[in-house]
């Protein structure tokens, strides 16, 4: 089994790494008129290689934005193009300062990767979220008082060790949103905070925070379902890897319904690196039905009509594998991949096999280091969907998902229909239609380049699929002026084109 798990982020640690002293600082927009700092031979080796010899990233950073930093006392102490951003060592007054500057796009504590975004200042101008609840427009559930209230989840993941000591979660105990926690590995434990077994034994706790994390004193907000309550279960050990631990699973699972829990998030994906390799899954069998927590997941979705998030997986630079594990492939089920910042799939993101007939991962949101704090945020987000409408189903719950996504109808392999949008959601499941701007471009056969018209000075997401839904490369594009060009290439059918307010489908005839 291979454990979809995050070892290097820690919510956990959320207050510890705010108060490092040493930050990066990134930057919106560059000199498009400066000259890039590489040299002919490193465009030689991108020539050769099929890429762009002119990016984006090889422009330098900006000396007027450089000379501000100075202005307030700041030494900068390393630059880097690729991120267009510096580290440096900051005081509080002067992160303060920094934050009313226009073209400071994040401070980001270099220790701890949680990133801080703006929101809406005529909502509130002092709350703060983390970047992926700016992605999904968290303002939407915020404006309309959604928070997940009466909406219970259940938590099926490696242990919850730390929970009670974490900030961000403190309000679970105080509000007593916790209703009860069963162990599947040690029965007999009765401490599940305060007990550590294995090294992964805090994944729940940060599981928990992108799903519900909120800090009153500072005002930042990590998850969207912050007065949710919640049922844990730990069915996993990281001491051993055995099949075994799906009937642990199914056990929860079955637990949770009988309490009449609806909404499921599991971080946890089946496919490879069992102890015993003889119990390894072959690719060919994640096809939503071979495996038996499969089956339990189509019961659960089908006959209890219970909504379930599970992260896609991490094995997308795995060349032995690549795709979902299992129950991501169950077709009803909601399988969540992640994205960088621009939207374009992170590299460790499992993509969806080309031999189903239809689009795994569901839908994708920004996560750094794996797709188990992505699915939290995608069940955070499901949480306020339920509490705004109840008698929502589970299929209709996927449905507004994937409609409300900035890839949609255009859904693909690699991110599935792209990101939710809050207010989108929230229109769709009240019945109404919402504004969506589609373009398409039929090429002829004769023609072997076009120019596409684009926002100007946006970046752009550029998905190339072998077909429909398969993905053949991934790349952003910078539109210097109102136009893109692009060309032919025998293996790619169509072309996706993701601007910020219209989505491009080019079919290549």
């Amino acid at each position: 089994m291979r454990k979809i798990f995050l070892y290097i982020f820690i919510y956990v640690n959320y207050f510890a790494a705010f108060g490092q002293e040493k930050y990066w600082v990134l930057f919106d927009g560059k000199d498009l008129n400066s000259t890039p700092a590489i040299t002919e031979k490193c465009k030689e080796n991108r020539v050769l290689l099929g890429l762009s010899p002119n990016q984006l990233s090889d422009l330098p950073i900006s000396k007027q934005y450089i000379s501000e930093l100075q202005n307030l006392n700041i030494e900068v102490l390393n630059k880097s193009r690729w991120l267009n951003g510096v580290s440096a060592k900051l005081t509080g007054s002067q992160i303060s300062k920094l934050k009313n500057l226009s073209f400071v796009k994040a401070i980001i504590p270099i220790d701890s990767k949680f990133r801080i975004a703006k929101i809406d200042k005529n909502l509130n101008d002092e709350l703060r979220v983390d970047y992926v609840m700016k992605q999904i427009g968290i303002e939407g559930f915020i404006h309309s008082d959604l928070t997940g209230k009466g909406i219970t989840i259940g938590v099926i993941d490696a242990g919850f060790y730390g929970t009670n000591d974490s900030p961000p979660l403190s309000h679970l105990f105080k509000e007593n949103k916790i209703l009860s926690v069963r162990d599947y590995i040690n029965p007999k434990k009765t401490n599940h905070f305060e007990i550590q077994e294995t090294y992964s034994d805090f994944h729940g706790t940060e599981v928990l925070a992108a799903i519900t994390g909120k800090d009153l004193k500072d005002n930042v907000q990590l998850g969207a379902a912050t007065d949710a309550t919640f049922y844990l279960a730990r069915t996993d050990s990281g001491n051993r890897e055995f099949r075994g631990e799906e009937d642990n699973w199914v056990a929860a699972m079955e637990w949770m319904d009988s309490l009449g829990v609806r909404l499921i998030n599991t971080s946890l994906g089946y496919a490879k690196g069992f102890t015993n390799p003889k119990e390894n899954y072959k690719p060919e069998q994640m096809d939503g039905k071979t495996s038996l927590i499969s089956k339990a997941a189509q019961i659960a979705i089908e006959e209890k009509g219970m909504t379930i998030v599970v992260s896609a997986g991490n094995e997308g630079d795995d060349k032995d594998w690549k795709i979902v594990s299992t129950p991501a492939d169950v077709e009803g089920i909601i399988a969540v991949g992640a994205t960088n910042d621009t939207g374009l799939k992170m590299g460790y993101s499992s993509i969806g096999p080309e031999f189903l007939q239809y689009v795994k991962p569901d839908v994708s949101c920004f996560s750094l280091f794996g797709t188990s704090l992505a699915a939290p945020v995608i069940t955070g987000f499901v949480a306020c969907l339920m509490q705004s409408n109840p008698k929502l189903t589970n299929k209709q719950i996927k449905k507004i998902l994937e409609e409300s996504s900035n890839l949609y109808p255009y859904g693909n392999n690699f991110v599935g229909y792209g990101i939710p949008n809050a207010s989108k959601a929230l229109s769709l499941s009240m019945g109404n239609e919402i504004d969506r701007k589609v373009r398409k471009i039929e090429v002829n056969e004769s023609e072997k380049t076009i120019e596409v018209a684009v926002p100007q000075n946006e970046e752009l997401v550029i998905f190339n699929k072998k077909n429909s839904f398969v993905v053949f490369s991934q790349d952003t594009q910078k539109s210097k002026y109102n136009l893109i060009q692009l060309k032919r290439n025998p293996q790619v059918k169509q072309t996706t084109i993701v601007c910020r307010n219209e989505l491009i489908e080019v079919f290549w005839k």
